[in-house]
């Protein structure tokens, strides 16, 4: 007949834990530490690279409405061809340029020859004062934010606008020149 004693000495040596369950338990809970601040450490690169781009997208927005409102209603001429600056104390990290130039019309007779049945004279007579207009009516404008981090070379992102002088005239020539 097993006695009290002998029963209590039994229990408490199967209660225990041995040190390889331990071990395994340390091991399962070191890889769950891992995983979790793996996880975590991305989450948060990821974080900040996101509010990287909203504050460049912020920057960029802010100087492209300040350089449309600067020049709006003003001849071409009046817009230089190159400025930069900083955006001051407030974001020490981050730099602008602007950079303006004629817009470049692509010649299009080349395209207009090449389909079918061709281009008559009268279009491709047109299309010569037209391109020119266009280069002379629009301006192109890029405006950089350039973004230095701390020991690392600098990130240029860019918006491009185009300004437009609806009042200059197109000097078409006169009917049957050329024909």
């Amino acid at each position: 007949m097993n006695t009290p004693r002998k029963t209590l000495k039994k229990t408490l040596r199967t209660s225990g834990m041995s040190l390889l369950e331990v071990l395994i338990a340390m091991m399962i809970l070191s890889a769950g530490l891992i995983l979790i601040s793996t996880s975590w450490s991305g989450t948060f690169a990821r974080l900040k690279k996101t509010q990287q781009t909203l504050e460049i997208a912020a920057l960029l927005q802010r100087k492209m409405v300040e350089i449309e409102m600067e020049y709006k209603n003003k001849p071409l001429e009046s817009i230089d061809d190159e400025k930069s600056d900083d955006f001051g104390s407030e974001f020490p990290q981050y730099s602008w340029k602007m950079q303006s130039k004629k817009f470049e019309m692509p010649d299009m007779t080349a395209m207009l020859i090449g389909r079918d049945g061709g281009a008559n004279q009268m279009l491709l007579t047109i299309m010569k004062p037209f391109t020119d207009h266009l280069s002379k009516s629009v301006k192109e404008v890029k405006v950089t934010v350039i973004y230095t981090p701390k020991k690392a070379k600098p990130i240029n992102y860019s918006l491009t606008t185009y300004f437009i002088d609806y009042d200059k005239e197109i000097a078409l020539p006169p009917m049957g020149a050329g024909l």
